[in-house]
């Protein structure tokens, strides 16, 4: 939650010519509503099966580049196809810098009417373990600009795909 998924995410898709998808813009577009009605009306866990099933619909695409929601990967299911369809990038960002950029966002149902702050760290602490391990390339945050980021990450990818077809040339000999 704030990472900068969604910003980055654009970036990547506009310099590799790939459409970009969110999953949480998809569920809002699919449903008519907003996240936090969802959250209100059907509870977290209404939310994440809706999560779920536009995860997988999206992963079916090809040529594309997904943003998930910060706690899609909390469901063992999400992970799996995330794993299995493509390269899965961490933004990692230290919780003073997500609690700077999320402090005034009324649209993150997690963080309505608690200690913000106080409410990232668990988050950070509950999730980064899981991230950490799904992720095929971990990008810190901070700083640095969108733009550099999604350069950085682009190389990253490229170096991923590289190290990939040459273990699958080598895995077929």
């Amino acid at each position: 939650m704030g990472a900068g998924k969604t910003t980055i995410g654009r970036l990547i898709a506009k310099q590799l010519a790939m459409d970009f998808y969110d999953s949480d813009q998809e569920i809002e577009r699919k449903t008519g509503v907003k996240i936090p009605l969802i959250f209100e009306l059907e509870g977290e866990a209404g939310f994440r099966k809706r999560e779920t099933a536009v995860i997988e619909e999206l992963s079916q695409l090809k040529n594309i580049v997904l943003a998930t929601g910060g706690g899609a990967v909390l469901s063992e299911q999400n992970r799996q196809i995330l794993k299995n369809n493509g390269q899965v990038v961490y933004l990692r960002a230290n919780v003073h810098d997500l609690w700077q950029r999320t402090r005034n966002d009324k649209s993150r149902p997690l963080l309505q009417g608690t200690n913000i702050k106080k409410k990232l760290e668990e988050l950070y602490h509950e999730r980064n373990p899981i991230y950490t391990a799904l992720a095929d390339c971990i990008v810190d945050t901070g700083p640095q600009s969108a733009i550099d980021i999604s350069h950085y990450i682009e190389r990253k990818l490229e170096k991923l795909d590289a190290e990939n077809n040459a273990t699958q040339v080598n895995s077929s000999n």
